[in-house]
């Protein structure tokens, strides 16, 4: 018996300012700023690279270089893609664990 395996691209679930909410979120929750850069990449995949360079004004092979697994994107480019995107980046406090006191001790 043969397992056929087919190419996943996650781009093509991302249909919705939801979806693509939700994929940043869990990409900004690791801290990893190539693996940020990387998502928001196929974030824009997903919008379609020359759709967003047009609505953000920034070339699509900035784009492409910026969301790359080595880009390092500005601020500005951040901002431009995530408001074309119909997304915002929020901030709330870190979530810190609770500590329980042995009331024993």
């Amino acid at each position: 018996m043969s397992d056929n395996i087919y190419d996943y691209d996650p781009a093509a679930a991302l249909d919705s300012e939801d979806a693509i909410a939700i994929f940043l979120a869990d990409a900004l929750e690791t801290g990893d700023s190539g693996y940020i850069a990387k998502a928001m990449g196929v974030v824009a995949r997903a919008k379609g690279m020359a759709e967003l360079a047009r609505e953000t004004g920034l070339s699509r092979e900035q784009l492409y270089r910026s969301f790359s697994g080595q880009g390092n994107p500005t601020l500005k480019t951040m901002l431009a893609v995530t408001r074309a995107l119909g997304v915002d980046l929020t901030t709330r406090p870190h979530q810190e664990p609770v500590v329980v006191q042995n009331p024993q001790a």
